[in-house]
């Protein structure tokens, strides 16, 4: 990996994608960029805002234009990117893909037993059905597979055995 790289995390929502990036990022010294955080700010709204007044493709579209932005001005970040992420062009030219891969079932369970599961899935509006969100879920893991340089498979691990998982990864390329 080039020491200028960004390091992204892809993968379903839910999937622990802003967890990782925030103890990633602790660990390893870098800056941190949420792209849902860096969407609401920009825009004023809360994500689920977003697609109740202007709609998903609207949302899409400001992701797009947030990975060009990416992708050109910032260098040696730990991006989270949102669950669609992963259908924006040129997503790889963002930095070194990770995928955190996790069943559709252990998502569910990890947001339910968090401590404010109401609101996870609240700002989550493609999980306001399962059975669509199920779908969803089988539909981009192969997306998700094919685009990662680095699959992780999250399940039953905690943070910051991800994280080290991921370190060890990282520098086993290194050298």
């Amino acid at each position: 990996m080039k020491s200028n790289e960004n390091i992204v995390l892809i993968g379903f929502m839910g999937a622990g994608k802003g967890s990782v990036a925030r103890e990633l990022s602790a660990s390893i010294n870098r800056f941190n960029l949420d792209c849902d955080d860096l969407i609401e700010s920009s825009m004023n709204m809360k994500i689920n805002e977003i697609f109740e007044a202007k709609g998903e493709p609207y949302f899409r579209a400001i992701e797009k234009n947030l990975a060009k932005f990416l992708a050109k001005n910032v260098k040696n970040a730990i991006i989270s990117t949102g669950g669609g992420f992963v259908n924006v062009k040129g997503l790889e030219k963002m930095g070194k893909l990770i995928y955190l891969k996790a069943s559709f079932d252990c998502i569910v369970q990890r947001l339910k037993n968090s401590e404010n599961a109401e609101k996870k899935f609240a700002k989550r509006p493609l999980l306001k059905d399962l059975e669509f969100a199920r779908k969803l879920h089988a539909q981009r893991e192969s997306i998700y597979e094919k685009k990662a340089d680095i699959i992780i498979n999250v399940e039953g691990k905690t943070i910051k055995q991800i994280v080290k998982e991921i370190k060890k990864i990282l520098n086993k390329e290194k050298n």
